[in-house]
């Protein structure tokens, strides 16, 4: 018994000893299991798929009745799939889900010398939502530089999106704030280099402290590396969605959505200013808005419950 104890001590040790090392060598596996657990947590499974000349990695669920509607989310700048965890969690069961990370970002593929501007994301956007719901038109959500995204393919391609959700949307000329400003500039407001900027970054994104995700260290460490790594690749698209000549595309393209649409911000917003909705209101026949208080950019996550509200009554109201 003692030596069987013995053993199992050591090949315990041995293990802590391997994770530690693993760990040491890429801090960054801790933010990839717990973007796995998050995904457990919100029931969802992972799977990949080849559209539009990449492989697109996203999030899916199927729980819901063989003719409920499919939602697809659409993730924003620098952002990810998990960021619509929160939400899918609480529409899981009652409608099909699909969350991708955009091509270029997150798991998907990645291609040197590609276009991943408005344009160029809506038509493979499209495409994804062909391949992933070929009978039937799809409930298009889209969050940030996604909501851009998403006013672009609902207007472009109504056979294939009965309905479109734009959450704090991109792409249109809202009030100047220090976000646009320094964009405008040729910045990257979100660039992420080291500890600090990364504070400031969850800074300008979240509104409400309780809602900031904590990111301690190592994993820190690893997001900011990763982050790096990247930072060509999000000046890229900054420069083309942010300040060059199809940045106001998406709202110009909203004048043709006239699906049942859904406008939501946070009054809070220090990314995509308020004003915005207004802005695509005035260009859309008759959509929804909703304002709500104390909450930043990320009302997907700071807000998930009343985002989740607003989503069934764009779904469900004939």
């Amino acid at each position: 018994m003692r030596t069987a104890a013995l053993v199992a001590a050591v090949l315990l040790a041995l293990l802590v000893l391997a994770g530690a090392i693993a760990i040491a060598l890429d801090p960054y596996r801790l933010v990839r299991a717990e973007f796995a657990r998050q995904r457990w947590d919100a029931g969802l499974s992972r799977a990949s798929i080849d559209v539009a000349g990449h492989r697109w990695v996203y999030a899916y669920n199927d729980d819901a009745p063989r003719d409920a509607p499919t939602i697809v989310m659409v993730h924003g700048f620098t952002g990810s799939k998990e960021n619509w965890y929160l939400l899918a969690k609480r529409l899981r069961g009652q409608y099909r889900l699909l969350i991708p990370d955009l091509p270029g970002w997150g798991e998907s593929e990645r291609k040197a010398g590609e276009d991943y501007g408005f344009v160029a994301q809506s038509e493979r956007l499209d495409a994804f939502v062909r391949a992933t719901s070929p009978d039937r038109p799809v409930v298009l959500l889209g969050h940030s530089m996604g909501g851009g995204i998403a006013a672009l393919a609902a207007a472009r391609h109504p056979r294939d999106i009965a309905r479109v959700g734009l959450f704090a949307a991109a792409g249109v000329r809202f009030r100047d704030n220090r976000f646009g400003i320094d964009v405008l500039a040729g910045k990257n407001p979100f660039g992420v280099e080291d500890e600090a900027s990364l504070q400031r970054y969850l800074d300008v994104l979240f509104h409400d402290e309780a809602a900031r995700p904590v990111v301690p260290w190592p994993a820190s460490s690893g997001l900011i590396a990763h982050r790096r790594a990247g930072a060509a690749f999000e000046q890229s698209v900054l420069d083309r969605i942010g300040r060059g000549p199809e940045r106001f595309l998406p709202g110009d393209g909203a004048a043709n959505i006239h699906q049942p649409a859904l406008l939501l911000w946070c009054r809070q917003d220090a990314v995509i200013d308020p004003s915005a909705m207004a802005l695509y209101a005035a260009r859309m026949p008759q959509p929804t808005q909703v304002m709500l208080d104390g909450c930043g950019h990320m009302s997907i996550m700071e807000r998930p419950d009343a985002v989740a509200d607003a989503v069934r009554t764009l779904v469900e109201t004939p």
